[in-house]
């Protein structure tokens, strides 16, 4: 039995605003009235290393999304999406920023980071839906490549049971004002990415009926 209105797993690594955008989610349930419940797992995030936040929305029981449960797993590099593609529900959906961040393993040569569609078969055949953005190329557009972050919670407001508004006002209050402006088209990328991928599968199911 499903506890909670939206589960999701936030994935990263040290340096990408994982715990940040999670904190900017909890605060939008909560201004909305809505009970959430997270946790947090960082262990060597500031040296690079893998960062995972667990956020329930609607829950008033644990924090931790059970195995095979996430309604969502929003991945800020992709092959974390891959090291935890266990979370997602069979009915899930993964939003993954396709541009990786290279541990010194690759860079030393000592080892070698799978291509993309080695990572994104396995997604495949685990959930519904996989939606790619390159969030990096829009947070470099959108004035500052740190907001990469911000460009996820654009693309992820499209998923949520949260007011954009209600996002908009945490995202307010979470970064410095001199900051806000470059943030919030962040937001607006990610959130647009979005919106022109769901205009383009509409209309090729539209072309597709009169074949």
């Amino acid at each position: 039995m499903k506890t909670s209105e939206c589960d999701i797993v936030v994935v990263g690594v040290g340096g990408q605003g994982v715990i940040m955008l999670t904190s900017i989610i909890g605060k939008a349930a909560l201004k909305a009235g809505i009970p959430v419940r997270s946790a947090e797992t960082h262990g060597m995030a500031q040296r690079g290393g893998s960062v995972i936040n667990h956020l329930r929305i609607g829950c008033v029981f644990g924090p931790k999304v059970p195995i095979g449960g996430a309604d969502i797993l929003l991945a800020l590099e992709p092959a974390e999406a891959l090291r935890n593609a266990h979370y997602l529900s069979k009915d899930g959906i993964a939003l993954v920023n396709i541009n990786p961040v290279l541990p010194s393993t690759v860079t030393t040569g000592q080892s070698r980071y799978p291509p993309l569609e080695e990572i994104l078969d396995p997604l495949e055949r685990i959930c519904k839906e996989i939606k790619t953005v390159d969030a990096t190329k829009l947070a470099v557009k959108a004035g500052n490549s740190q907001t990469m972050n911000v460009v996820m919670l654009g693309v992820l407001s499209k998923y949520i049971p949260l007011r954009e508004e209600m996002l908009i006002e945490s995202l307010s209050e979470s970064v410095p004002a001199k900051f806000l402006e470059v943030n919030r088209r962040a937001f607006e990328l990610g959130k647009s990415e979005m919106q022109e991928d769901r205009y383009a599968m509409r209309q090729k199911n539209e072309s597709l009926k009169f074949q």
